[in-house]
């Protein structure tokens, strides 16, 4: 009898335990099955995420100028103009201080090894500082007496002269510098102008248009400030430009002083 009890108690438990480890199964099924097409959209996504279209930006360079007013256009194309002059000004005067400081070191070698004054200025350039100055020693020398100058002494009449052709070389050597002054110092409020004038246009718009979201700021705004980039990469070559041919004139008046002394005393020598 207690046999047969335990018997059915434990058929029993079998039961409910079975009844109750079945549903389990389906549910871990159906967990995967709903898993499996969250995953494909997941992957489908995939290549339209690295795939982008390149968007052109409708307010850099070619986008303000396009949109652009007369003024700015204006602004810019001055902007522009001043950076060809400096950058002419600056090829133009390296390559004649080269030409200076090349004659100078040819003066050194030829023009002292010469017998006579009138003989070293043959081997001078054509057109070089140091053969001008050569020319207008001998002039100096070979005019004073029978001339109206004959009563200022003779030293004093040939170091003018020679002073004077020096202050000529001087003066040549500045021509330029007043124009990569002058950009340099005011290309950067050329282009301070041009943005100030852009952001003005810019705000009258979006407030007449009544929009003052983010992209309706930003885009006038930033093509705006172009101006002011341009102004500063105009400018800055324009100064560092001036301070190198500054230097390079120096040493070029320099070898010329050099130059004007010692024919001054040659001349006075009385060796022409």
């Amino acid at each position: 009898m207690f046999l047969t009890r335990t018997r059915v108690a434990l058929s029993a438990l079998f039961l409910v335990a079975s009844a109750a480890l079945l549903p389990v199964a389906p549910a871990h099924a159906q967990a995967a099955a709903g898993s499996a097409p969250a995953a494909a959209p997941a992957a489908q996504a995939a290549p339209g995420a690295v795939t982008q279209e390149a968007v052109e930006n409708p307010f850099g360079l070619k986008g303000m100028w396009a949109a652009a007013d007369p003024v700015k256009r204006g602004t810019l194309v001055i902007l522009i103009v001043m950076s060809m002059w400096s950058w002419y000004v600056i090829f133009v005067k390296v390559a004649e201080t080269r030409s200076m400081l090349k004659s100078a070191k040819k003066s050194s070698e030829d023009f002292w090894k010469a017998s006579s004054v009138k003989a070293g200025v043959g081997a001078l350039e054509e057109g070089s500082a140091f053969r001008y100055l050569a020319e207008q020693g001998i002039k100096a020398a070979d005019h004073h007496e029978g001339t109206m100058v004959e009563s200022i002494d003779k030293h004093t009449w040939i170091g003018m002269s020679v002073e004077r052709a020096v202050n000529n070389i001087r003066s040549r050597l500045s021509d330029g510098m007043a124009v990569l002054a002058t950009v340099g110092s005011t290309a950067p409020f050329v282009g301070l102008f041009g943005t100030t004038w852009g952001i003005y246009d810019a705000l009258v718009k979006i407030g007449l248009s009544g929009q003052a979201s983010i992209d309706k700021v930003a885009g006038p705004v930033g093509a705006a400030l172009i101006l002011t980039a341009v102004g500063l990469a105009v400018a800055v070559p324009a100064v560092m430009g001036y301070n190198w041919l500054v230097r390079r004139n120096k040493a070029v008046l320099d070898e010329t002083l050099a130059f004007a002394g010692d024919l001054q005393n040659v001349l006075l020598s009385g060796k022409r």
